[in-house]
């Protein structure tokens, strides 16, 4: 059931849907990611990556909201259930229990990195089909790639 009609063609909403799609679990579970370190990080270091994490939290929450609208307004119905998130993230596990502050950066450093990575190909597929969504994905990976160094230039 279509309630909004994309002026995309079919075939063009089908690879921008998915690639939406995908960068709103991604960026979901990164802001998941991120609060579960957040919430555990323990050492020397704690208070500054506490508040680094809660940066990355903000970024990823709120392009998790844009993305989301960006597909509503193609007439894409967003999905961010927990299991949809659990299912489809490209994140790996994040260690449970108490995080050593330098095992946490470097959790992040991962997360980050495999985000960015589909992220980085959500840019490549989306710019023939609909350049407007491929703007969105551009800002975020920029914005992700500023947290990928200052979290690596943490742990240097």
């Amino acid at each position: 059931m279509y309630v909004v009609k994309s002026p995309l063609p079919d075939d063009a909403l089908k690879t921008v849907g998915e690639a939406l799609q995908g960068a709103l679990v991604d960026l979901l579970d990164l802001s998941l990611v991120a609060k579960q370190i957040h919430w555990n990080v323990v050492g020397p270091r704690f208070r500054s990556v506490h508040l680094q994490l809660d940066e990355v939290v903000t970024t990823a929450r709120t392009h998790a909201d844009t993305v989301a609208e960006r597909a509503s307004a193609l007439g894409v119905s967003p999905d961010g259930r927990a299991a949809t998130i659990s299912s489809g993230s490209g994140i790996g596990d994040t260690p449970a229990g108490w995080i050593k502050d330098g095992d946490g950066v470097g959790a992040m450093v991962d997360a980050l990195g495999a985000v960015i990575t589909r992220m980085r190909e959500r840019v490549e597929s989306t710019g023939e089909p609909d350049p407007v969504t491929q703007d969105i994905f551009i800002g975020i990976t920029a914005d992700l790639e500023k947290h990928h160094w200052m979290f690596q230039a943490e742990n240097a």
